[in-house]
């Protein structure tokens, strides 16, 4: 696999079957963790330390950033186009200096804190997680939607700027697959 953002024999732990873009730039591959069967689209940026389970999906442009933060997604989730999550951020209720372009002795403020994406979780196109966050089994939500710091339930579809509960997910079919030992 050839590829002039990043080496993969760098990553932390590349698994087998997977499919990473020509153009998928990885900040600090010494951080990232790629299960089996997963697939990172073209244009994805990641620079924070990344825990990809098994038959995971991150489509084209999506920004993984953090600094010292690590983003952790479980096993057949995926994240959409365009979807931007953050495990550091600024606190625009204060002046601070955290930004990676500032010399490290003159640093400080921000809020850096992991994110936790559990297993069988969609999140929709043009979607933000903010710092924090933890989405349990099976959380969908829709396109364009502001996920930040609270309790979440499993199985549920959330959408838009607020992530208003939009009901249960019929997880059926995925029960009978994990029953029938096919997952």
């Amino acid at each position: 696999m050839e590829n002039i953002y990043f080496n993969p024999s760098d990553l932390k732990y590349l698994g087998e079957n997977v499919i990473i873009g020509k153009t998928v730039r990885i900040r600090h591959p010494d951080r990232v963790s790629i299960g089996d069967n997963c697939i990172i689209d073209d244009f994805a940026y990641i620079s924070t330390g990344l825990e990809l389970g098994k038959c995971c999906h991150i489509s084209s442009n999506v920004t993984i950033s953090g600094g010292e933060g690590n983003v952790k997604v479980g096993d057949y989730s995926t994240i959409s186009a365009n979807c931007s999550i953050h495990a550091g951020s600024s606190d625009y209720r204060i002046v601070s200096l955290d930004l990676p372009s500032v010399p490290e002795e003159l640093r400080f403020g921000g809020i850096t804190e992991d994110i936790i994406i559990g297993s069988f979780v969609t999140v929709g196109a043009h979607s933000t997680i903010l710092p924090g966050v933890k989405l349990p089994d099976g959380f969908a939500a829709g396109a364009y939607t502001l996920i930040k710091k609270r309790k979440y339930k499993p199985w549920t579809l959330y959408a838009g700027y607020h992530a208003v509960q939009l009901g249960k997910r019929d997880n059926t079919k995925l029960l009978q697959l994990i029953e029938e030992g096919k997952l």
